[in-house]
């Protein structure tokens, strides 16, 4: 349940609070650190300075005998309830005290180690050194107060309980701001995308100045959305220029029909079959245009990938041209292999043929040859050619040159546009510039297996 609210909470929540936690860990850990380094450094000053005292109290043992309290500290022998800071005894090995800076009731411990005397509200830090007299063990303890220890501790606690807070009120407060200054135009992002519709793709999402991974993102949504636009813009375009070209035959079929019933025998017998039959055939090769376009668009082209001899496809397609009665030169067709598939590359090479064809005045050449990595197919006629500002948008769907030749010869302005969808599908490209015979060349340059 936990986990299921943390990850419906909002990224600011989340980033704050990651940050906060984070922070407020290290704080701790550093602030443990710190008061043990504090505490045990008093700790070891204090203990170096006991260590010289017991080495001074040892020294004057051995030299002068059983040492005698200081005046300042002789004030002190009859308070009991009261310990000094700094104590000392010499005392034997059986426990009994021989010498004292204080009388206490009772005998340090010899053990290095912290002790709690009576009357003190603070512990003790004990540390002995061993010394001789007249042939007998003693032991001189110094017992200094842990008191100033305990008091630096507190005193670095309290800015330390106070200051944490602080410091994570002021992390979360910072990191809340920034991520909200940083998720500002995410949210400008979102709030247009909302806007864009089907109908509204020329809409764009702001792109903040920074180059950042936000900026990208804008950026890389704003050429999806270009991309979009231009893929319905075409989508349209296709539905106008079939829906177009699909009445021309439909009108014709329907004129001709309308004047036969209103006017019998005013048609020859026959033409009115012969005029439905070319309407319809022309209608019926524009919609499998259109079909294959269609496939092409989706990825559904080509579907088996083998190896094609292309120059079979080409001189195949010469010979239905030649019974047509137009004069097609194959003299430069060589082997040529590709791999793709064969119907679909049968189709480049009868949209070719059929375009140069429509245009030239009498011959139309062919020819297939291998150039470095690829295999170039080359169609170019003897008719008017393409002029020079022309030359791509000849591949560009439903356009046409010369709009009523076209019209007449059934052209549908199809022919090079799937021409060059089927070439890219194939992995190749297609150009068209001026042949030889002065009319058009066009060459599809596919890769070589």
């Amino acid at each position: 349940m936990a986990d299921a609210r943390w990850s419906r909470a909002s990224v600011r929540l989340r980033t704050t609070a990651a940050a906060v936690v984070v922070v407020a860990v290290v704080l701790l850990l550093g602030a443990v650190a710190l008061v043990a380094l504090v505490r045990g450094s008093l700790r070891d000053g204090l203990a170096a300075s006991a260590e010289e005292r017991a080495s001074v109290l040892a020294d004057q043992v051995e030299s002068s005998g059983l040492p005698t309290p200081d005046p300042d500290e002789a004030d002190d022998l009859d308070n009991l309830d009261d310990p000094d800071d700094l104590l000392w005894q010499v005392v034997t090995a059986d426990g009994e005290v021989v010498a004292a800076s204080q009388p206490l009731g009772r005998s340090l411990p010899v053990e290095e180690d912290d002790v709690t005397l009576r009357g003190a509200d603070h512990d003790y830090l004990v540390v002995t050194e061993d010394v001789e007299l007249d042939g007998e063990e003693l032991h001189v303890v110094v017992a200094t107060s842990l008191e100033d220890v305990a008091d630096s501790t507190e005193a670095l606690l309290t800015p330390l309980a106070v200051g944490l807070p602080l410091v994570l009120l002021l992390v979360g407060g910072t990191t809340w701001a920034v991520a909200t200054r940083a998720l500002a135009p995410v949210e400008r992002i979102r709030r247009e995308v909302e806007l864009i519709t089907g109908d509204r793709l020329d809409r764009r999402v702001p792109e903040p100045r920074s180059r950042d991974e936000v900026h990208r993102l804008a950026r890389t949504m704003n050429q999806m959305l270009t991309r979009l636009q231009e893929s319905r813009d075409r989508q349209r375009q296709f539905v106008a220029d079939a829906s177009h070209e699909l009445r021309s035959p439909l009108a014709g079929i329907r004129q001709t029909a309308e004047v036969a019933r209103a006017h019998p025998g005013a048609l020859p017998e026959g033409e009115l079959a012969d005029a439905v039959l070319e309407e319809s055939t022309r209608m019926q090769r524009l919609v499998e245009q259109l079909l294959l376009l269609a496939r092409t668009d989706d990825g559904s082209q080509p579907r088996e990938r083998r190896e094609v001899d292309l120059d079979d496809l080409a001189l195949a397609e010469a010979r239905r041209q030649r019974r047509a009665g137009l004069v097609v030169d194959t003299a430069g067709v060589a082997a040529g292999r590709v791999v793709g598939d064969e119907v679909a590359l049968g189709q480049v090479v009868r949209n070719l043929l059929d375009n140069a064809a429509r245009h030239a005045r009498s011959t139309v050449v062919v020819a297939v040859r291998e150039a470095e990595d690829a295999v170039e197919l080359v169609v170019e006629d003897d008719g008017p050619g393409i002029p020079e500002d022309d030359r791509q948008r000849v591949f560009e769907r439903f356009v046409r040159l010369d709009e009523a030749r076209a019209r007449d010869a059934g052209g549908s302005g199809l022919g090079l546009a799937i021409v060059r969808e089927l070439a890219s599908a194939h992995g190749g490209t297609v150009r068209a510039d001026r042949g030889v015979l002065g009319g058009a060349r066009v060459t599809v340059r596919l890769p070589r297996p």
